[in-house]
């Protein structure tokens, strides 16, 4: 939990640094320009949610050699995508910029920004593997070492290059691509023990045609889910631009708020994935329900601390992410989603962990495209008519239902283990 709260406050000095700038227009960029990227390489998260699951359950029946062919296979899959993306960088780019309706200025220097962190795609994608790998085994420490590093380094070079270089939304570009690669050599270090052995590179086993399949089956299915994920945070910026430059950049100062929650929370569901999928693996369903207790009372306390958090210091975090008085004055007006975000976020987050530690994949893809259907539904008429607030509303809605509909097929999760 303490390395994944580093993630979300790097994207608060990302955009506390430039908001330091006094202009809506640099925060609004980085928030385009960064989660466009986001969207996109998570839609290769499937590596790290598919490892966890597969290697904790090869864990919990003891199957060691797989383990080892399991961190070659997500290693050339993360590779060979970030080279795939490099490629198509320039299609890339146009699609983002034609469903974003941002200015002219917040525009161009978005595309610089993802012009230079697109060239960090390998290291990032491959990295989700590596730490999915070892998130199964329980080498928290080592994430932790992982994070922490990438992170601080992160936000060092992001004070350096735009506070005291003066490179502004270019410098926070730089500072990203540089801490992503060494992230990424850090995990490869943490890993050198697998490839001291043979069995990593027993190509019969890592190109074995069944287990091949069954990796890409329950990748396949992550894949769907997230890509859906990543379409209701990608509109949901989209839609929040034509409401002018102002209200964008609040969304974006709000929505670090949510990820610091998300972050946090996952601190709990990476635990919960591991236990439960070698309780799963070892098929022990008093394992199994003994861990989705345990992880579920931990995130409980942790959402509502987070809820009543930001309620008492949000204001606060607000003037600290941007000196711009009309960017202050219209995160303060949607502040209280924040404050709800983490009570309607609960069992979404602790739900999906514990389907990905199971591996029931299908249930989350089914699930994520009903709730989906429901905010792309919803949020549209709530804008003609509440405009911002209806694009918050949605929202929340969406955590809501994804929520429920999860819940109701977790009795087929528990009916699974001796099956």
């Amino acid at each position: 939990m303490i390395s994944n709260v580093t993630v979300p406050i790097l994207g608060v000095v990302d955009t506390g640094v430039v908001g330091q700038l006094g202009e809506a227009p640099p925060i609004g960029a980085v928030g385009i320009g960064a989660i466009s990227l986001t969207a996109i390489y998570w839609i290769f998260g499937f590596l790290r949610m598919g490892t966890v699951g597969l290697t904790s359950q090869a864990l919990g029946s003891e199957d060691l050699d797989e383990v080892a062919a399991l961190l070659t296979r997500v290693l050339a899959i993360g590779f060979g995508a970030g080279l795939m993306l490099i490629l198509l960088q320039s299609v890339l780019f146009w699609l983002a910029f034609q469903v974003s309706p941002a200015s002219a200025e917040v525009e161009a220097l978005a595309r610089g920004y993802m012009a230079i962190r697109i060239w960090s795609a390998p290291a990032m994608i491959a990295l989700y593997g590596v730490m999915g790998w070892l998130i199964a085994q329980e080498r928290t420490a080592g994430v932790m070492v992982v994070q922490l590093t990438m992170n601080g380094i992160n936000i060092l070079l992001d004070l350096l290059f735009v506070l005291e270089f003066e490179w502004g939304v270019t410098g926070v570009a730089w500072a990203t691509f540089i801490a992503e690669w060494s992230g990424l050599a850090i995990g490869m270090w943490l890993c050198r023990d697998n490839f001291r052995s043979v069995a990593w590179r027993n190509w019969m086993r890592v190109l074995d045609r069944a287990r091949l399949l069954n990796m890409a089956a329950v990748n396949g299915d992550i894949l769907i889910r997230s890509v859906l994920l990543q379409a209701i945070f990608v509109s949901f910026m989209f839609f929040g631009a034509r409401f002018g430059d102002a209200t964008l950049a609040a969304n974006q100062v709000l929505l670090q708020f949510l990820f610091v929650t998300s972050y946090a929370m996952d601190g709990i569901v990476f635990a919960a994935e591991s236990l439960i999928g070698q309780a799963f693996g070892a098929k022990s369903r008093a394992r199994l329900r003994r861990a989705v207790v345990l992880t579920s009372t931990w995130a409980a306390a942790i959402c509502v601390v987070m809820s009543i958090g930001f309620f008492i210091f949000g204001h606060w975090a607000i003037d600290r992410m941007t000196t711009a008085p009309d960017v202050r004055e219209a995160a303060r007006i949607y502040m209280i989603y924040m404050v709800l975000s983490p009570i309607f976020g609960f069992a979404v987050w602790m739900l999906d962990g514990i389907f990905i530690g199971t591996t029931r994949t299908k249930d989350m893809r089914n699930m994520m495209i009903v709730s989906a259907v429901v905010y792309f539904a919803a949020v549209v008429p709530l804008m003609v008519v509440f405009e911002n607030h209806g694009l918050w509303i949605g929202m929340l809605l969406g955590f809501a239902v994804r929520g429920a509909t999860l819940g109701s097929r977790y009795p087929a999760l528990e009916r699974a283990v001796l099956g």
